[in-house]
This record gives C-alpha cells, structure tokens and sequence, in this order.
C-alpha cells in the first residue's frame, strides 16, 4: 500500500514537470517566430499565427487522469521595463548674464565757493541721458530663493549743465560754472529675492563703488564788457564714489530678462581750478581790481532710472517657457481678434525749471561767458488723458496729451556788469511764477518680447512741449545799486516766457506683471533731436526777444498699476523730461538783427502723477 501511494505522488511529479516544459517550448517558439514541428494538443496551429494573436494563451496540457486534480502554473512573457523619465531641473538664476540699458540721469554738482557762501547759484543742475551695458554673475542659494551676485556697469552720459558759482557779494563779477560728465560706472554686490512663477521674477538691493568722468569749467563773466581775453578754467577729472540702488527683474524666457532700476550715487568733494575775478573796491562806481585765481571743492550726486534687457550665458536665446521661439508668434488669421485697447486719465503734478543764459559776445566758442540768466521755477498741476492700441502683430500705437497751469514759484534774473559798469552783480527774485503747459506725444511701435504677464519693445515717435510764464513783481536779493530798488509789487507784471519744444523720440517701453495684480511699466525715450523756439517779453522794458536752438533730451517714466478687475487699473507713477540746446541756440536781443548773441536754454519737467485706465480686448495669446 505505501509502495503504490509513493508510485502514484511521483507521477503526478513527472507528469506536472513534462506539462510545464511542453508549455515553455511552445511559448518560447511562439515568441521567436518559428512554427512547431508537431502539434501541442489535438488540433495543431503554427507557432508564428498563436504569437500574433494578442489574446492566445497557450493550450491546455492534456495528462494522464491521475494528474487531472493538480494545478498547473503559467509562466507570462517578461516585458522590458521603459525608462521612466527624467525631469529637467528647475530654472533658478545662478549663471553669467550681460546686457545693456538706456534711461535718464539727474545729477547735482555743488561748489563751494572759496570766499564764502554764495547770495545764490553753486548747484548745477545735470540733466541727462544715459546709455550703456552690464556683466554679472547670480548665484541662487540651493532650493532658496535668495539671489546673491556681482555687477560691473558703464555708462555713456549725453549731459551738462551750468549755473552761477562764487556769487558770494553783489560788488564781485562772479562766475558761470558748467559741469560735463560722460562716463559713470559701478562694480556693485546684488542681494535679491526670486518670487512668482517658478520664480521667475526677481526683486534686488545692489551697493558697491562708482566711478565718474567729468570735466568742469568756470569763466568770469562778462570780461569782454571789460575788453579783457577770456579768464577761465577748466579741471578734468576721474572720482571713486559710491552708489545703492534697488530694481525689478523679470525672466521673459529662459535666456532673457528685462530689468527696470534706480540708483543714487555720491562723489566727494575733488579740488577744481578756479578763474581769476573782479571786484568793486568802492560800491556803486565802476572801477575793478583783479582777485586771484584760486581753488575750489566740488561734490557731486546722481540719480539714475534705466530701463534694460539681460541675456543669461549659456541659454538657448530662442527657447522660451515651453511655448515658440522668440520672436515667432502665433500665426494670425483673423485681424478682427487679438487686438487691445486701453485708455485713461492722469493728474501730474509736474514741478519744472527753465533757465536760458544770455553770452556776453556772438561767438559760440564763448558761450560760457555771460552778461544774463534767467531761471524759472514753478509747479504745474496738469490733466492729461492717455491710450494704447496693440495690434496682434506685435505693432502699437501709444500717445498722451495733457493741459495744466502752473503756479508758485520764483524767476532769479542775474545780471553781470551793467548800468555802465557801476553794478558789478544782480539779482532780482519776481514771482508768483503763473502760467500754462500743453503737451502731446504719439509713438508707434513692435514689441519684441510678448506673452501673457510681460511685453518689451521699441519705439519712435514725436513730442511737443508747450510752456508759457508770467513773472510778477520784482525784488533786489544782491546789490542795492541796481534796479527793483525799491521792489515792485508782486501784483505787477513783469516779464514772460513763451516755449516750445519739438522733439523726436527712441526708445523702449517694457511692461512685467510683479504679480497676478500689480503691473510695473517703465517708458524710456532719448530725444536726439530737440528743436526750441521761444519769446521772452520784458514787459516793463517793452523790450521783446526772439529765441531759437536746437539741442536733445531724455524722457522717462515708470508706473505701478494695481488691476482691479481684468479691465480696470490704478496706479501711481514718477516722471522726468529734460531737454536742452545744444547748437544755434541765440536770441535776437530786443529784436536786433543778427549776428545775434549767444544763448543755450535748458528745460525739466519732473513729478508723480496718478492715474485711471480701461482696456478692451486683448492680444490673440491670452
């Protein structure tokens, strides 16, 4: 009895193994294309035909009776196990990056006189354009969003600027000071923090050293009333400062970012020449003694806001976030769609500054020497309404105009060596300042860059500046031997001031969401072409002077807009134009037929303004 149950388990065994092979061998053979040499059950099938069945399941082993109760186990083909993919790391900041930028500088050179404080004057004002280029390095902390880096910045400056100096007595025939800088420079750290989208956006803090070239000029003024040669000096120099500065950086693709930043730098005095002057030894008659030439300090600040556009080392220039390349759009074939148009009001309140310096000879070469200079302060409140169309080709169309008055203010009329040399120096203050400004500016466009949450283009366009001023009144602030002694009353109309100005304009506009709801956007325009036309009216002289030149100029603003709904915005913003001459700038004194005498006029406007807009539509790819 144990004999035959010992028989029968091993059966089944042998019966299980034999089943189990004939069911590899077949499968296997399946698999590899080859047909069978002899059927596997009672109804045979080529191997290559069960293989292509994707449902076939080998056949049923049919064994002995004695194998019928035990299971039978099949082995499933292994099928190779695909790659699992690999996701590319996160873009962080971290690399080399250069690039370059273009906006405005306003700056501030102070003299301090060697024989005292002055009875007005030593603060040139410098307004200016700027142009030039950067190289950096970001290292972005791992999986932080803290951004440390360096930066090495230069800029070419298209300024200058000029105003009384060493004025410190009305019987001391003072000195027209002009500065010229045209390089300033920075190696700065950066200390950022990347936030938004993936943190694609990138708020910084920079501090560091700056460098300025510039150049200063004084002459005494009006020496050829004298018959004397020009006494002037002039003191180049290059000064190691300092300079902080704070900006926004957006990464538009992986390779490309658009940056908008302000700075302030500071330069310690450096010592400059100072001319030879004249002095009055007795008040009110005209005889002169020389003073020495001498020495003075100069310390200068500048402020800067530029608008610019970085590219990352290493990065396709091309590639964007998973979209086209740049500049390929989406192909338009419907021009009724895609198109955007916004519109909206301003209040700008604009305080501004006119100065116009009257040369003492015909001779442009000498145009630093001066025998009057008048400077208009006022501040104007104006409304100015405001659109922009976007076509979904990339094209726009931008403008403003605005309309204010202007009141407040001051005119300081200085005049050197008058009344047949009796009155060395003087200076009368007329004021309230009132008056009018127009102004109106179209610009057409191509944004470059364009995709929902940013946009970067370039621009031309065109501006006229209209500002017109009405002096009241008239007081002696320097010498009591000249005239408005005593002073007329300020409800007397004294002088007045009609200006133009027409200008082309090139530049950049750019425009990044810092977040889901607030919109910075900053306008930059050079102005390399500025024509001036003017009229000045000394009403109670009855004397009427035709004014012209031709110079150049910046414009720039930047705005924070807060989206109320996808259609309304506020915002708040800050802006500055500046214009100057530069060539032919002359006045026909009086009406006097030219050859006429030389005169460069310059022209600031600057302020904050706030500000409502609407828009309809959008562009094809929101």
């Amino acid at each position: 009895m144990l004999y035959r149950l010992s028989t029968l388990i091993a059966a089944i065994g042998l019966a299980q193994q034999s089943a189990a092979a004939e069911i590899d061998t077949a499968y296997l053979r399946g698999a590899q294309g080859h047909e069978a040499s002899a059927p596997v059950s009672g109804s045979a099938q080529p191997l290559d035909r069960i293989a292509s069945s994707p449902s076939y399941l080998p056949p049923p082993i049919l064994l002995p009776p004695m194998a019928g109760a035990a299971a039978l186990v099949f082995k499933a083909p292994i099928a190779p196990t695909p790659p699992i993919p690999v996701a590319p790391p996160p873009w962080i900041w971290t690399g080399f990056y250069a690039g370059g930028h273009i906006g405005s500088s306003a700056a501030t050179a102070k003299v301090a006189g060697p024989f005292g404080a002055s009875i007005y004057g030593d603060n040139i004002v410098l307004p200016g354009f700027l142009a030039g280029g950067r190289i950096g390095f970001n290292w972005q902390l791992p999986d932080l969003p803290l951004v440390l880096g360096v930066e090495a910045d230069v800029n070419w400056l298209d300024s200058q600027g000029t105003n009384t100096c060493l004025a410190y007595s009305g019987l001391f025939v003072s000195a027209n000071c002009r500065a010229r800088p045209d390089m300033l420079g920075d190696l700065t750290g950066r200390v950022g923090w990347a936030y938004g989208n993936a943190g694609h956006s990138l708020v910084y803090a920079k501090g560091g050293a700056a460098l300025v070239r510039d150049q200063i000029d004084m002459a005494t003024n009006a020496t050829p009333d004298f018959g004397l040669a020009p006494l002037t000096t002039s003191s180049s120099f290059t000064k190691v400062g300092w300079i902080v500065g704070a900006g926004v950086e957006h990464a538009l693709t992986p390779a490309w970012s658009v940056k908008f930043e302000y700075d302030y730098a500071g330069f310690g005095g450096v010592s400059v020449a100072t001319p030879p002057g004249l002095i009055q030894p007795v008040p009110g008659v005209n005889g002169y003694n020389f003073t020495s030439a001498g020495s003075a300090p100069v310390t200068q600040n500048f402020q800067e806001a530029s608008l610019g556009l970085n590219y990352k080392f290493g990065m396709d220039p091309t590639a964007q976030w998973g979209a086209p390349i740049v500049p390929v759009k989406p192909i338009v074939t419907d021009l009724t769609s895609g198109w955007e148009l916004e519109g909206g009001a301003r209040y700008w309140y604009a305080p501004g500054r006119f100065q116009k310096d009257l040369g003492s000879t015909t001779e442009p070469t000498q145009a630093d020497i001066l025998n009057s200079r008048l400077t208009y302060k006022a501040t104007a409140d104006v409304g100015e309404l405001f659109g922009r169309v976007e076509a979904p080709f990339n094209v726009f169309l931008k403008g403003f105009a605005g309309l204010g008055s202007q009141r407040g203010g001051q005119l300081n009329d200085e005049d050197w060596v008058l009344f047949s040399g009796t009155v060395a120096y003087s200076n009368t203050v007329s004021g309230p300042v009132s008056g009018d400004i127009g102004y109106g500016t179209i610009d057409l466009g191509y944004d470059v860059f364009r995709a929902p949450g940013y946009k970067l283009g370039a621009f031309v366009g065109y501006n006229y500046y209209q500002d017109s001023k009405r002096a009241f009144g008239c007081t002696q602030i320097a010498n009591a031997f000249s005239d408005c002694v005593p002073a007329i009353p300020n409800s007397i109309l004294a002088i007045t001031e009609n200006d133009a100005w027409q200008s082309l304009r090139v530049g950049l506009n750019g425009q990044v969401m810092v977040t889901d709801r607030l919109k910075l956007e900053a306008d930059a325009a050079y102005l390399p072409y500025s024509r001036f036309d003017g009229t000045d009216d000394h009403v109670l002289r009855n004397l009427i002077s035709p004014e012209w030149g031709i110079g150049r100029g910046v414009q720039l603003e930047g705005i924070f807009s807060y989206l109320v709904t996808e259609q309304l915005s506020l915002g708040i913003g800050a802006r500055y134009w500046a214009m100057w001459t530069t060539q032919d700038a002359s006045t026909a004194f009086g009406g006097t037929p030219c050859p006429c005498q030389t005169q460069p006029a310059r022209a600031e406007r600057y302020g904050v303004f706030l500000q409502a807009s609407y828009k309809l539509g959008g562009p094809l790819y929101r």
